[in-house]
């Protein structure tokens, strides 16, 4: 059974494309016009395993914020839509990730509830034209769209980059984890019997 997803989000901030395979390689295709983003979105996808075209233009003319928003709140939506009904799944995963100084932990529940729990130092406001205080706002964006619960805790780390390049690695991990069929599981991995959103 086929696990992907094709999303049209248009607004008048924005025009996000977002095309995702659950099943695929890591293979990336992404253009959003904020560089540091598409690198972020390119790790998301090669230690996820999947597969990803983002397309977006936005009113960057004003700044990145809506921009970044609409593209995570696509991406979220096409996770949640490749998932389905969620059944066969290990549902959870986590991940203890370095990079060189800095070391992040996350952890991923395939809920069906969106849930963000973020912990990070404060940082320098800009990585080139990047905004790090969006960095949270990503994930609240992509939990609030895809129905999961998620975990990322910054526990050191001094380089802005590397603090948020790792955090996007971490949870690519953990979402590699939790996608994962398991042959085990028979139906959905739930007492409830459920993992939709009101599950």
């Amino acid at each position: 059974m086929s696990r992907t997803a094709t999303i049209d989000r248009k607004t008048k901030e924005s025009e996000v494309f977002v095309e995702l395979d659950l099943d695929g390689t890591g293979a990336n295709t992404i253009d959003t016009g904020v560089p540091f983003f598409d690198h972020m979105l390119a790790q998301l996808s090669k230690h996820s395993g999947i597969d990803l075209v983002v397309r977006t233009k936005g009113d960057l003319h004003i700044d990145a914020h809506h921009t970044v928003e609409d593209t995570s709140l696509a991406v979220g939506q096409a996770i949640n839509q490749a998932l389905g009904d969620r059944a066969g799944l290990r549902r959870f995963g986590d991940a203890l990730v370095p990079l060189d100084e800095c070391l992040v932990q996350s952890a991923v529940d395939l809920s069906g509830r969106p849930y963000l729990v973020h912990e990070e130092p404060e940082i320098v406001e800009l990585i080139g034209t990047y905004d790090t205080t969006l960095t949270k706002h990503i994930w609240e964006s992509i939990v609030a769209t895809s129905q999961i619960t998620l975990h990322v805790r910054v526990l050191s780390g001094r380089n802005a980059h590397h603090i948020v390049e790792a955090q996007f690695k971490s949870v690519a991990r953990s979402l590699r984890t939790a996608i994962e069929r398991d042959p085990r599981v028979v139906g959905v991995p739930s007492t409830k019997g459920t993992l939709t959103p009101q599950g």
